[in-house]
């Protein structure tokens, strides 16, 4: 048993002990949408600081909480805030909350982000479902000791981003009169955003948004055989359509904070459908 497998189990045991009945639902809440804990019913809140091998956040919008909750009458765990590589941590340690979710019997993981986008199609408070990542991060979190507990060495990722969710999330959206967007995920390392030359290196790799997190995350939820759908806030325009703006992390917060209700709303919807 390595040491990684061992550590995860000891989380998921003090978690069990504080909560027996765990939710099949996971979602993780990116920069600027704590908000969500005004429409849940909170039942326990476990702070990362008290979890064993968790790690507590050291960013200002991510409140590094573990809470249980109930959603229109749907049980779900929420992980109010998460961490990123550019914290200077390692993928394995950001991604160790996912396995810990998978070992105490979550099977669906909802991630939600704040993202630029490089298509001049979308413009800041856009909502775009993840139909599929390219990952520019430079560590790997399968990377090291293999242990077979875990999952497979090397996963197939040609189909990451649960299709049957997608269409689900477009009749949501149809519903709602929410313009439904999907599109690539460009994961980078952060913190600094990126150049135009970046910018337009991005766009011609294939991609439509690009963000600092997220893909770890996926990638292990993938190795551990959950149903992973992910969602981003659009924040800031591209620089052809917004050559001028400066992006800061307050007006990115902002962006997220106008935009949060229909994306909230969208999940909602879909929630009540699972």
């Amino acid at each position: 048993m390595s040491e990684l497998y061992s550590q995860i189990q000891e989380s998921a045991e003090f978690i069990l002990k504080k909560f027996k009945d765990i939710p099949r639902h996971a979602i993780i809440l990116g920069t600027g949408l704590g908000s969500l804990t005004d429409r849940i019913e909170i039942i326990k809140e476990i702070s990362f600081k008290v979890i064993p091998h968790f790690i507590p956040t050291t960013v200002e919008s991510h409140s590094g909480k573990l809470i249980f909750a109930t959603w229109k009458n749907k049980p779900v765990i929420i992980l109010s805030g998460r961490l990123h590589y550019y914290e200077g941590h390692s993928t394995q340690e950001i991604t160790f909350p996912i396995r810990v979710l998978k070992a105490i019997g979550v099977d669906k993981l909802w991630i939600t982000n704040a993202s630029g986008t490089v298509n001049p199609e979308f413009k800041a408070g856009d909502i775009v479902f993840i139909e599929d990542h390219i990952n520019f991060h430079p560590e790997n979190p399968l990377r090291g000791l293999y242990d077979p507990q875990m999952g497979e060495r090397f996963p197939d990722m040609s189909d990451v981003y649960n299709k049957e969710m997608l269409e689900k999330a477009k009749d949501c959206c149809d519903i709602l009169k929410i313009k439904f967007n999907k599109g690539i995920y460009f994961g980078l390392q952060g913190p600094s955003l990126e150049t135009p030359a970046e910018y337009r290196m991005i766009r011609i790799l294939g991609a439509d948004i690009v963000g600092m997190s997220t893909v770890p995350e996926v990638i292990v939820a993938h190795q551990c055989n959950m149903q992973i759908m992910a969602v981003s806030i659009v924040t800031n325009a591209t620089p052809q359509t917004g050559p001028f703006e400066k992006t800061t992390m307050e007006s990115v917060i902002e962006v997220v904070r106008v935009s949060s209700g229909k994306l909230f709303d969208l999940m909602e919807s879909l929630i009540e459908d699972n």
